[in-house]
């Protein structure tokens, strides 16, 4: 249920709701706009009426949610959510990249390559430092190790840093050198670890799991946000489908679908969405085009001998040319990168 106060409300009769909301055995969630409070009822309401609460003085109505996701929901926050992060603004009127390699290997290749996309325009450095992989014997990362060195490439490019964390025992590491979180595809429903993200109260984009519905993936959202954690993005990167054709099959639907559901940033992955270098930009482009408030591209200097998703990492040269096509795209459409 989502409580509107009038206008004119005073503290005062916004903290009788609250302490109302808490004394029949729920959640009071605060969402504070320019103009008005909304206080997000969380809980199973279903026994308690809407005219219960706007009998309250300073109350103007109460609306029950109809979707099971409430925090994520724009019936609680109509207004979009801007993620804030060392000057970087993700889901106001301009466009966020995102860009780094898959991996981290080596510094050289991370020095090589953060440098490379802060000249095409990329706002955020991405990288991984643990690799969830589906086999054992596949790279796994660098670890603590590349923990550092991308704090290093942080500190010397002056660029913001996003990078996975796989556990909810490694949240709090993690969050000691990253300026965002990233929960991988796998991870979605990794209930511990969506508890603890929220808890830690650090930027968070969660990826959409590769066989999840939105519903899920706004769900998942749900968790991070009832710790008291708003600062969320979302993340389409392709789901799997009986098509062979691609690594994924990118749902460019999802975009203006979650656009219209929920308030939170929505970020676009062209590079797990299709698996393939060659159709990175045009998907980054429909991206864009759809809504999408950033993207997040896998470039690396040396694709051939990289580690790990060297087939769908764009070389320097080609992340240059697809942040000028972007850019042209987000100008037709009214927005800048």
């Amino acid at each position: 249920m989502v409580i509107v106060m009038k206008l004119n409300a005073t503290s005062e009769e916004i903290a009788s709701v609250v302490e109302n909301i808490e004394s029949l055995g729920f959640k009071a969630h605060l969402s504070r706009g320019e103009e008005r409070t909304v206080i997000g009822v969380i809980g199973d309401e279903r026994p308690v009426e809407p005219e219960h609460f706007e009998a309250f003085a300073g109350v103007e109505r109460a609306v029950r949610i109809l979707h099971p996701f409430k925090l994520t929901s724009r019936d609680f926050h109509p207004e979009d959510s801007v993620v804030k992060i060392n000057g970087v603004s993700i889901g106001a009127q301009s466009v966020i990249v995102m860009a780094g390699p898959c991996s981290v290997e080596t510094r050289e290749q991370l020095m090589m390559t953060a440098a490379a996309v802060k000249d095409a325009g990329a706002h955020i450095l991405r990288g991984g430092a643990f690799k969830p992989r589906t086999s054992p014997y596949s790279f796994q990362g660098l670890g603590l190790k590349g923990l550092e060195l991308l704090r290093e490439a942080r500190e010397q490019l002056k660029m913001p840093v996003i990078t996975e964390v796989m556990s909810s025992q490694d949240v709090t590491l993690v969050a000691q050198y990253a300026d965002i979180l990233q929960i991988g595809a796998r991870n979605m429903q990794n209930f511990a670890l969506l508890h603890a993200v929220g808890e830690i109260q650090k930027p968070v984009m969660l990826k959409r799991g590769m066989m999840s519905t939105i519903e899920e993936l706004l769900m998942a959202a749900e968790y991070i946000l009832s710790h008291g954690n708003a600062r969320v993005m979302l993340c389409e990167r392709g789901i799997r489908t009986f098509e062979t054709a691609t690594r994924n099959t990118f749902d460019i639907n999802a975009i203006p679908v979650l656009k219209t559901l929920t308030h939170l940033p929505v970020i676009a992955d062209p590079s797990h969405g299709t698996g393939k270098w060659e159709l990175v930009a045009p998907i980054a482009r429909a991206a864009v085009a759809a809504g999408a408030d950033g993207l997040i591209v896998e470039v690396h200097c040396d694709p051939a001998h990289a580690l790990s998703d060297g087939a769908q990492s764009l070389k320097p040269e080609k992340f240059t040319r697809m942040v000028e096509q972007v850019r042209r795209v987000a100008e037709a459409v009214g927005r800048t990168i």
